[in-house]
């Protein structure tokens, strides 16, 4: 028997999140992203539904890359506008008692000094449902309007986001101890001031010497998602994801990828089975085969070839409207999303423009599946059983109806099979997910930071040592 399966909603807080066009399509809603009832109303189905959570993507930046322009990405509304994601942590929160909420953030664009306090406090407000999703940014566009002048390079933006983390780490798990905060009026003590200590963080991209802002959040260190499928992506996210998404477009590309995280985690001395991976797919359901059919022939009339080559050239880095509807994708080197290039080169097809532009009409890069329940849930099984997924990111063709049928179709089939929860753990996200503490794992590396004053007693003494005469040779000292 299959293992329990697991949903997240896959949004964002704009209009053309995965299916360009599809804005215009009479029952879709996208167009109320500024509305909180949108929100508040979409996440009561999810919770009905014992969605994981609704995952909230975001990006730094416009999709200017085909034809060397934005004019196709505001013509078709790809991801433009768009507003902050955070801010709907707590409206979602106070709407819902158990749905998980998970927040997309550039360690590219902010502080993390800044971007500590705004997590801790979202992880406070919604008494723990909070996640975090760990992006490192691929839009040029983005560090140009930051005044960067561009992105640094694929790989080391992975080395800012590892640092980026060991500031997060002893900010939430180091900087308070347990039982700092202890509100004695009697004593007028609200906190004991030698139970908090100052982080000392100097790195090579960061220097934050002084204590974190906000006293302990209910899971201190957010549950930590990541969608990195490049080798320096899956690394990171074998370090240090709790749930990791990824969009691979057929299962020998899924069981790959899934293996290989599962490999590197366990060396890193985790529990590779405790990793939750979700793969990126758009379900089109009904009652039967031929409605859902139907439904998705509909859906196809309203799909944009421009808005679908605006994505794919801004995922991939790639220029796709340089090329006739005819000519074949060929992997280029490029500065963005690697893992798009490598799998559409990569995958054993040859795809033409004009495929890649239907492929990624409707969902994005990632499967579309279309049939009734029975239907569906044969092929998410097989899925599960053939590459160890845990689970399914669903993107939305027209919003709110992709999840409403998900909710009123497909949920009680999968629990009819006994592969779908039927009702939520209690306690914050982490607890829900993993069934165990509301804190980081002991074999998690940001455990290891708890202890600061140890920590920092062994920086110094790292700085303190000489250094090796090969890696003085290496560096050309």
């Amino acid at each position: 028997m299959s293992k329990i399966i697991h949903f997240n909603a896959f949004d964002m807080n704009c209009v053309g999140h995965q299916s360009p066009g599809l804005w215009a399509h009479p029952r879709d809603r996208s167009w109320q992203y500024k509305d909180l009832e949108y929100w508040t109303g979409l996440a009561r189905t999810l919770e009905r539904g014992i969605f994981d959570g609704i995952f909230i993507a975001d990006v730094i930046g416009y999709y200017d890359v085909y034809k060397g322009s934005n004019y196709h990405a505001l013509q078709q509304a790809a991801q433009i506008p768009v507003n902050d994601p955070l801010q709907l942590a707590a409206p979602i929160a106070l709407a819902t008692e158990h749905l998980g909420i998970g927040i997309t953030a550039s360690t590219s664009f902010e502080h993390p000094y800044t971007f500590a306090r705004r997590l801790s406090t979202a992880d406070h407000h919604t008494k723990g449902r909070i996640g975090w999703n760990i992006v490192t940014s691929y839009l040029e566009s983005g560090a140009k309007n930051i005044g960067e002048g561009g992105l640094r390079r694929h790989d080391n933006r992975y080395d800012v986001a590892a640092e980026y983390l060991e500031v997060l780490y002893k900010l939430f798990e180091g900087s308070w101890e347990e039982g700092a905060v202890v509100r004695d009026r009697d004593r007028r003590i609200f906190t004991h001031p030698e139970k908090v200590h100052e982080i000392g963080h100097k790195g090579r991209y960061f220097e934050v010497p002084g204590y974190h802002l906000c006293e302990p959040s209910p899971q201190r260190t957010p549950v930590l998602y990541q969608a990195g499928a490049s080798g320096p992506g899956k690394a990171f996210a074998a370090n240090h994801a709790e749930c990791v998404f990824v969009a691979a477009p057929t299962k020998p590309v899924l069981k790959a990828y899934v293996a290989d995280v599962r490999r590197q985690a366990a060396e890193a001395g985790r529990d590779a089975s405790k990793i939750l991976i979700y793969n990126l797919v758009t379900i089109i359901v009904d009652e039967t085969d031929a409605k859902a059919q139907a439904k998705f022939e509909e859906y196809k009339q309203y799909s944009s070839y421009d808005g679908a080559l605006v994505f794919m050239s801004g995922w991939s880095g790639i220029d796709f409207g340089q090329y006739a509807p005819t000519d074949l994708v060929k992997k280029v080197e490029t500065n963005a999303i690697v893992s798009v290039v490598e799998n559409l080169a990569g995958g054993g097809k040859s795809w033409t423009i004009e495929e890649l532009a239907q492929w990624g009409g409707i969902g994005g890069l990632g499967p579309v599946f279309v049939g009734s329940p029975s239907t569906i849930a044969d092929i998410l099984q097989e899925w599960v059983d053939e590459t160890d997924v845990d689970g399914f990111n669903l993107a939305y063709a027209v919003t709110p109806e992709s999840f409403e049928n998900v909710v009123e179709f497909l949920v009680p089939e999968l629990q009819r099979r006994g592969v779908y929860p039927t009702s939520y753990k209690p306690g914050t996200l982490r607890e829900k997910l993993f069934g165990e503490g509301a804190y980081l794992p002991d074999t998690h590396p940001g455990a290891s930071y708890r202890d600061i004053e140890a920590v920092k007693r062994r920086e110094a003494e790292a700085l303190t040592r000489p250094v090796p005469a090969e890696r003085l040779l290496a560096a050309g000292e």
